[in-house]
């Protein structure tokens, strides 16, 4: 093949897709520095999102690297960050896969250089395209001719033809035939960590010794690294590949190396627990936590999409733990809140933090009591954190405990306990909670009972009035106890019954005393309200009293909440109040969220919610949550309400985008659109085609059900009708807005020109090779549907030697194998009634020239010798390039190119050896290639020697001949069945010896499992894929007139597993 011409003389590389966004930049870089590739893509145009992924050289992906971070940094955008080193100069390609247009047209392409300082002066293509055609081009265009470069580079879409010609030019220089190997190893080879890969190369020699190399470091055999040598293979097997063996590999016979390179590819990291939202008060500690499907793995963290690092703020701290991975903020601020992601290169979780301001609520205050002498005295509060402190004040003095004063603090209640209650302790008494301003204060009245001297026979009272307090009704907290103190007086000491009004069992437990009594229910429960009767008895009379006792307690539950008017990310919650209300007025409700796998519920309002609604935001689309309420009364918060049914924040598409008309006739309409601008992540179930008759309201479904197509073909239309088209997407979340097309469409067949858009390619003579396939297509125009008629010079085709094929936009032309007799001016006409529009095509198919005719030595002189010859009969179907001249000397009869592309018909050949004799050869030359023979000269051209006539003296001719001697033995040999296997030998002997092949003492001359070989003495016998039973001692024999001369070998043939079972059945059948 030619070589390839200078870059200077190349054209130009075709221009750049106009969607391109940035290209051909190059990079320079220090090593050890950090490099970061970006690729942006304008998105206007693509139906959906691309899948991308990373590509160093060819083969490596590097999603597998974990020194490589790859993260959309906005639509359609990819980056790439690692630390530069000498090795790391190589070719970056960027691959994403975009089904909804055609190549190439519609393709981006993004091209970038990189080079290291410390690299040798290689540079790559940061390649953006649909196809991946780094893997074939370079095959492509180290096979093809330079006439067909600009060709392969507008097929595939390659815009710097320049940069890769002279990495192929370079390329092409440094191969060389290899006499060591008839195989090397591949440039690359990749294999994920933990597997096993073997290397191959094939060798010329059968016995030579391999040496492999790693990073230029000899291996050594151990469990890892196995050598083996199967005939003239040498394989190098690599078991439980990991990230050490990622380097370079040598294969060296002698002095000749083979190269590659592997690439060892780790399993991606997935994330097997995600983040949990969290929602904290300002300065408590966040620890967001995540588990991830190898230990040790490296991931990112991100704060609303920026990158945290430990080098920017000593804010944030990572962890890692086994599989877990945290990330802590010890004291949180409101600028913390946000969303929170974590990043592996298989996979992503997203969660939100809501840091709210301090505030504290207080559920139950501190009440007012009045004690008598000797009794207890238990002031008590509950507020909403049980982390808060708080100090009790006397008068505003604290209160210091002591064996009579206690102070506990038990979650989120706290107690201010006195026993034996004196005088001295009537005050007021407060609470104030540690940071906030509250002070919840409360005064304790000392009671104190006089006695008075009456008159005996004095009949018995109840003295309720001086409790202090309205002596109606009671009011107890749930589950505290209640105690009543009643004074009575009467003489004699009166009798006291307790009695519950309409009920004959109470759980009131009474204590009696002479001047008082006192009524006790311990841990009052809702079943303790209701009347009570108190009645004292003497012989004086009696006295009662009736005392009301209401139990207060939290609310009841709330009924599960109801979602409704869910969108992108927001929703409305709807509830019931509780059944029962504990007694007190509900103050408000607390509601609650969570993720459906989550066990964390995030509190969503700090202030108390009035109405039986709330629209809640900040949820993240696509993911399912629970909602439950609380209900808060004076007492405090109830328990929590059954969760809500699972639901995810879903938000309609937008409307479909460019709708428009494409065609019309008198019954039909053509629609065609784009899918919505947003989609989100309810998917899209598909569209809805509606039209509306002018002056009319009423919207009628075009197609029946929904359509997932982005085109329909609207029938049954009647002629005239001038009709309103709409169009909407259709997801879980309901119905998008509706595109409409503004103007009516009327409903008849439009009359238009026939017009024949021909190709720019077309434009010129089209040149195919004999053998090819030609398929043409050329689209046209016109309504209604055109007439068309291909002709070639002037003759209608034969529909059996070519194919044609219309529709109603185009026409093609199909030539399965193209022949020389398909060559001609091939002429389309499209008839619309009396309207037509032609274009004519040139084809022209070639084919290999013939050989160039009379060819002769015209003159010998010197050192040089003159041909001449006239062109080929049969040049080919196309125009004759050059001819290739080539000489031969007769001892050896190769063949050597003297001049190559030579375009005259005769030429002088210098340089001849003196005394020896030359024939020639050419070959001619079209854009096919070289003819498939050549002409040759009859007779040799003698290059006399020069000087003096040298007479040389008579002497008596001497006898060469002797018998034959094998100068190199056979030797014998073991080797595995199935593999091809050859026995050498080297013989002399003079007259050329005639040599037989022996086995077992059978002649071996017609069989065609074997092939003898004979060249410069050296004998060879190729046994091909030799099974058990060609073992056996093999004689070779060379005989001549002289003498004979025989040597023999032995030859054992080892069967392996499979060859055994195949001859076993071979022998069962």
């Amino acid at each position: 093949a030619a070589p390839a011409p200078a870059a200077s003389e190349l054209p130009a590389p075709p221009a750049e897709s106009s969607q391109n966004t940035e290209g051909n930049k190059e990079l320079l870089l220090l090593v050890s520095g950090n490099i970061t590739f970006t690729a942006k893509v304008a998105g206007e145009s693509l139906l959906k999102k691309p899948s991308v992924k990373w590509f160093k050289g060819k083969w490596m992906d590097l999603a597998s690297k974990s020194l490589i971070r790859s993260c959309p940094m906005s639509e359609h955008t990819q980056s790439h960050s690692k630390p530069i080193h000498y090795s790391t100069a190589e070719i970056y390609h960027l691959c994403h896969d975009t089904v909804s247009f055609p190549f190439p047209s519609k393709t981006n392409y993004i091209f970038l250089l990189l080079r290291s300082t410390e690299g040798h002066d290689e540079a790559g293509e940061l390649n953006f395209s649909r196809n991946k055609i780094t893997f074939y081009v370079w095959e492509i265009l180290r096979k093809a001719p330079p006439s067909e470069y600009e060709k392969i580079a507008f097929q595939y879409g390659i815009t710097d033809l320049r940069g890769m010609l002279k990495r192929l030019k370079r390329i092409k220089k440094e191969e060389k035939k290899s006499t060591a190997f008839l195989k090397k190893l591949d440039p690359a080879y990749q294999v994920d960590k933990g597997q096993k890969i073997k290397l191959m190369v094939e060798v010329a020699n059968p016995d030579a010794d391999v040496k492999w190399l790693k990073n230029g470091q000899e291996i050594q055999v151990s469990g890892r690294y196995i050598f083996e040598a199967v005939g003239n293979k040498r394989i190098l097997t690599i078991n439980h590949c990991s990230l050490a063996d990622d380097a370079a590999y040598e294969c060296v016979v002698g002095e000749e190396k083979s190269f590659t390179e592997l690439f060892v590819k780790e399993p991606p990291i997935l994330i097997t627990r995600p983040l949990e939202d969290q929602m904290v008060m300002v300065g408590e500690r966040v620890e967001f936590e995540c588990e991830v499907s190898e230990e040790g793995a490296t991931v990112k963290w991100e704060k609303d999409g920026v990158e945290l690092t430990r080098e920017e703020t000593f804010k944030y701290r990572f962890k890692k733990d086994g599989k877990k991975q945290y990330l802590i903020i010890n004291e949180s601020t409101k600028e913390d809140s946000g969303h929170y992601t974590v990043k592996t290169n298989g996979g992503v979780s997203v969660a939100e933090l809501i840091v709210q301001e301090k505030k504290l609520e207080v559920y139950q205050s501190i009440a007012d009591l009045t004690v008598k002498a000797r009794d207890q005295a238990v002031f008590k509060c509950e507020v909403s954190d049980e982390n808060v402190k708080g100090i009790w004040l006397k008068n505003g003095k604290e209160v210091v405990p002591d064996e009579r004063i206690k102070i506990s603090h038990i979650g989120r209640i706290h107690k201010l306990t006195i026993e034996d209650v004196t005088p001295g302790d009537e005050a007021d008494y407060s609470f104030i909670p540690q940071g906030f301003a509250y002070n919840l204060s409360a005064k304790l009245q000392f009671l104190e009972v006089k006695i008075d001297f009456v008159p005996r026979e004095e009949p018995p009272k109840i003295h309720l009035d001086c409790l202090g307090q309205s002596p109606d009704t009671i009011v107890v907290v749930a589950g505290n106890k209640l105690r009543l103190d009643v004074p009575i007086s009467g003489d004699p000491t009166p009798t006291v019954i307790w009695q519950k009004v309409n009920k004959s069992e109470g759980r009131v437990r009474v204590e009696k005393h002479e001047d008082h009594c006192v009524f006790i229910i311990e841990g009052a429960e809702k079943e303790d309200e209701g009347v009570y009767r108190v009645i004292v008895k003497n012989p004086v009379g009696e006295d009662k009293a009736d005392i009301t006792v209401k139990v207060i307690d939290v609310p009841d539950p709330p009924e599960a909440p109801k979602i409704s008017n869910i969108g992108e990310d927001y929703c409305t919650v709807q509830w019931q109040p509780p059944k029962y209300d504990g007694g007190q007025p509900v103050l408000g409700y607390i509601l609650e969220r969570k993720k459906k796998k989550s066990y964390r519920w995030m509190r969503l309002n700090f202030d108390l919610l009035k109405e039986l609604t709330y629209e809640a935001k900040r949820m993240i689309e696509g993911v399912v949550y629970e909602m439950r309420i609380y209900a808060v009364n004076s007492i405090g918060m109830s328990r929590p309400s059954p969760a809500s049914q699972p639901f995810m924040p879903i938000a309609p598409p937008s409307e479909p985008t460019h709708f428009t008309v494409e065609d019309v006739s008198d019954s039909t309409v053509a629609l065609k659109w784009r899918p919505p601008e947003r989609i989100g992540a309810g998917g899209l179930d598909g569209y809805i085609v509606e039209y509306c008759k002018e002056g009319s309201t009423e919207w009628i479904p075009a197609l029946p059900g929904l359509t997932e197509r982005t085109s329909a073909l609207i029938k049954d239309l009647v002629t005239g009708d001038k009709l309103h088209f709409r169009i909407k997407a259709i997801n879980l979340a309901g119905e998008s807005g509706a595109a409409i097309i503004k103007e009516p469409i009327t409903v008849q067949e439009i009359l238009q020109r026939p017009k024949i858009w021909l190709p720019r390619h077309l434009r010129q003579t089209l040149v195919k090779k004999v053998g090819e396939t030609i398929n043409i297509v050329i689209p046209f125009q016109g309504k209604p549907r055109p007439k068309i008629t291909w002709t070639k010079d002037g003759q209608s085709l034969d529909a059996k030697d070519v194919g044609i094929r219309n529709s109603n936009t185009d026409t093609i032309l199909f030539i399965r194998k193209a022949e020389l007799h398909h060559s001609g001016a091939y002429e389309i006409t499209l008839q619309i009634e009396n309207m037509t529009d032609k274009v004519a095509i040139t084809i022209q198919i070639i084919d290999k020239p013939g050989p160039p005719q009379n060819i002769k030595l015209t003159d010998v002189w010197g050192f040089n010798a003159a041909l001449e010859w006239t062109p080929p009969q049969d040049d080919g179907n196309a125009q004759i390039l050059g001819y290739t001249v080539q000489k031969a000397d007769k001892k050896t009869m190769e063949w050597y190119t003297v001049f190559d592309h030579y375009r005259r018909t005769n030429c002088v050949v210098s340089e001849l050896i003196m005394g020896n004799e030359y024939f020639f050869r050419v070959f001619s030359e079209n854009l096919c290639g070289l003819s498939e023979t050549a002409a040759t000269t009859k007779n040799p051209a003698y290059i006399q020697k020069t000087g003096t006539t040298y007479k040389p003296p008579c002497y008596k001719e001497h006898d060469f001949s002797e018998p034959p001697k094998f100068t190199h033995p056979l030797v014998n040999r073991s080797v595995i069945a199935g593999y091809n296997t050859t026995l050498s030998c080297a013989v002399r002997g003079i007259p050329k010896p005639k040599i037989y092949w022996y086995k077992n003492k059978v002649d071996l001359s017609g069989d065609a499992k074997y092939r003898m070989f004979s060249k410069q003495g050296v004998l060879t016998l190729e046994i091909r894929k030799p099974t058990p039973f060609d073992g056996g001692f093999y004689t070779c024999k060379a005989v001549n007139e002289c003498g004979e001369a025989e040597i023999e070998c032995k030859l054992d043939v080892r069967g392996n597993r499979m060859s055994i079972m195949h001859n076993t059945n071979t022998a069962v059948k």
